[in-house]
């Protein structure tokens, strides 16, 4: 069978090495779906793939063994589920293009895990309509807390939920709780002075263990949503490192700007050579620069009065030389 891979691969289906065979790749925003989905992917498994389904990495999922012809069949199955999860697509019962851009990731939220600051899922959803469909190899994530159990610095974009503790001093017993927490959990931003905690605002990180820690929430979370943005993390062959720290206390509608900003910057500097016509954001700014990224992504973005930005902004790499002294 005459089968186009590349236009394949765009519609969201893996080439498997089994000769005739694909596998269909659906992302799930922010990884929270409803579970009656799952028996519609396994109906889809036994009826067109292997019987088996695998788990991926990025919080999606992969239908393997489904032979080229039946990958029109297939989308259309798969379309329910493609509106159940929110997936932005172009034409629907087509299935939907993602050859680029990875699937937005993010931990359980403060839906369910107490540490967390905001709602990853929410977020992460809203990131999907801003950025998708779009071929630019990006790699963004959610994270509700400093824990980082999404691990947001291995990405090219990294959201990690902070909190601006607020301190009503008629409730505090003075009992030293959040100090303690802090210094044992945390960075040590609380010290005790005349018999009430006093927060160290430059080192704090907003990661809420004082809330957690007060027995009489004399530490509440601020109602407003804030977050610190790290840039450039990746995993590959090339260089692999850890994304920086950027912006902290920044607000969900610049993170969004910033964020939409980036395709501009990789329409103009993109290598047209790169395979598959996709280059990795990374090596892009490796080639260009840190600056003149930054002034792309930041176009038309106001930040909130809150946010402070890390300047100069340092983005190095692992460099191997000669181990004589």
């Amino acid at each position: 069978m005459d089968v186009n891979t590349k236009k394949l691969k765009k519609n969201a289906f893996r080439v498997t090495k089994e000769r005739g065979l694909a596998a269909s790749r659906v992302r799930v925003p922010g990884g929270r779906m409803d579970a009656k989905y799952l028996k519609d992917i396994q109906d889809i498994a036994n009826e067109f793939g292997n019987g088996t389904v695998h788990l991926t990495i990025r919080q999606g999922f992969e239908i393997p063994g489904i032979p080229y012809e039946k990958m029109p069949e297939v989308n259309k199955r798969l379309q329910p589920i493609i509106e159940g999860l929110g997936i932005n697509q172009e034409d629907p019962d087509t299935g939907y293009s993602s050859s680029g851009t990875r699937n937005i990731m993010a931990c359980v939220g403060n839906t369910i895990c107490p540490y967390a600051c905001y709602d990853t899922t929410e977020f992460a959803r809203k990131m999907e309509k801003t950025i998708f469909p779009n071929d630019l190899h990006v790699k963004v994530a959610f994270t509700g807390c400093h824990n980082d159990c999404c691990k947001v610095r291995m990405h090219d974009f990294g959201i990690i939920g902070m909190s601006m503790p607020e301190f009503d001093p008629n409730r505090c017993i003075s009992c030293g709780a959040c100090v303690k927490r802090c210094s044992r959990k945390s960075v040590g931003a609380l010290e005790m002075v005349n018999y009430r905690p006093v927060r160290n605002e430059e080192k704090c990180l907003g990661c809420g263990e004082c809330v957690l820690a007060c027995p009489n929430m004399a530490w509440t979370r601020s109602t407003k949503k804030l977050y610190k943005l790290t840039l450039l993390g990746r995993t590959g062959k090339k260089n692999p490192r850890l994304g920086v720290d950027w912006i902290k206390w920044v607000d969900e509608e610049s993170i969004l700007k910033i964020v939409a900003n980036v395709y501009a910057f990789a329409k103009e500097y993109i290598d047209p050579t790169a395979p598959g016509g996709k280059e990795h954001i990374g090596y892009i700014v490796d080639r260009t620069g840190v600056p003149e990224f930054l002034k792309y992504i930041l176009k038309d973005v106001e930040l909130n009065p809150e946010a402070e930005v890390t300047s100069p902004l340092y983005w190095s790499g692992i460099k191997y030389g000669s181990t004589e002294p």
